[in-house]
């Protein structure tokens, strides 16, 4: 079975190079990009199973960059889900629904519990 591919967006390269650590160990293939315009790029030559998305990042925010992924044919139906430190309201949640953000996992994490949350979402 091929490894199922996550791709971790995110301005903090400690961070990235954490989750990379974490789920590298778990035999997933880590794709990397450190802001929402190289994560577009990457985009088109790069087909995720998952996709990490850091909610703040400096330029496009992580909300942005999934609008600009739902709006492209090719990359609308990918699997994303929210890395970030925001904790979110209700309301803000429906907004993450309207944006078919599939989950949201907030940091600090616990190791455990984003493998499992990424092992379930990249199925």
């Amino acid at each position: 079975m091929p490894k199922k591919k996550i791709m971790v967006v995110d301005d903090e390269q400690s961070l990235i190079e954490l989750v990379r650590a974490i789920l590298g160990q778990e035999g997933f293939d880590v794709v990397t990009a450190y802001s929402g315009s190289e994560c577009l790029e990457k985009l088109k030559s790069e087909k995720p199973d998952l996709i990490l998305m850091d909610m703040m990042m400096p330029g496009m925010s992580g909300r942005e960059t999934t609008e600009k992924i739902r709006s492209n044919p090719k990359t609308k139906g990918l699997k994303i889900a929210f890395l970030t430190v925001a904790r979110f309201s209700e309301v803000g949640k429906s907004s993450l629904k309207n944006l078919n953000v599939a989950d949201y996992i907030t940091k600090p994490f616990d190791n455990k519990d984003l493998i499992s949350r990424v092992k379930k979402l990249a199925k």
